[in-house]
């Protein structure tokens, strides 16, 4: 008799985390690799990975640009996924963005301002002003465990 091991389907929110941290293995910053996928109606609309700017050398490549603690020579992966979608024509209004780690206060900034309704982040990274601000302007935050 042969036993199966029967597979636990992901849920939306895993599936999607699931592959935001496959785009983070793009990232070119080996200080934290880090991915974001933009999702709207279960459909993935954008994708990005923290890294350098088009056509420059990469962190791995060429080192840190530092600045209070921070590699500064990088887009991060929420910013450089807005921006794929904006390039590619792609609108994002009251989508949802699935992040590896939650968005820097800057980066919080562009998703709010793009008109993505809920962050889904798997690790917190930082900086706790986007608690705040997450509420106050009607953004979902949510920690996938």
């Amino acid at each position: 008799m042969t036993m199966t091991k029967e597979k636990t389907r992901a849920s939306w929110g895993q599936y999607f985390m699931n592959i935001a941290t496959e785009v983070a293995t793009r990232s070119t910053c080996d200080r934290k690799h880090v991915g974001a996928v933009i999702v709207r109606d279960k459909t993935i609309l954008s994708t990005g990975y923290n890294g350098s700017i088009k056509g420059l050398p990469h962190c791995d490549e060429l080192g840190h640009e530092m600045i209070d603690g921070h590699c500064v020579r990088t887009t991060h992966a929420e910013a450089n996924a807005i921006v794929q979608a904006a390039k590619n024509g792609v609108a994002i209004k009251d989508a949802e963005i699935y992040v590896t780690a939650s968005p820097c206060y800057h980066c919080f900034k562009l998703i709010a301002n793009s008109g993505i309704i809920a962050i889904y982040y798997d690790e917190f990274y930082r900086d706790e002003r986007i608690l705040n601000h997450a509420e106050e302007a009607g953004i979902a935050l949510i920690h996938l465990d």
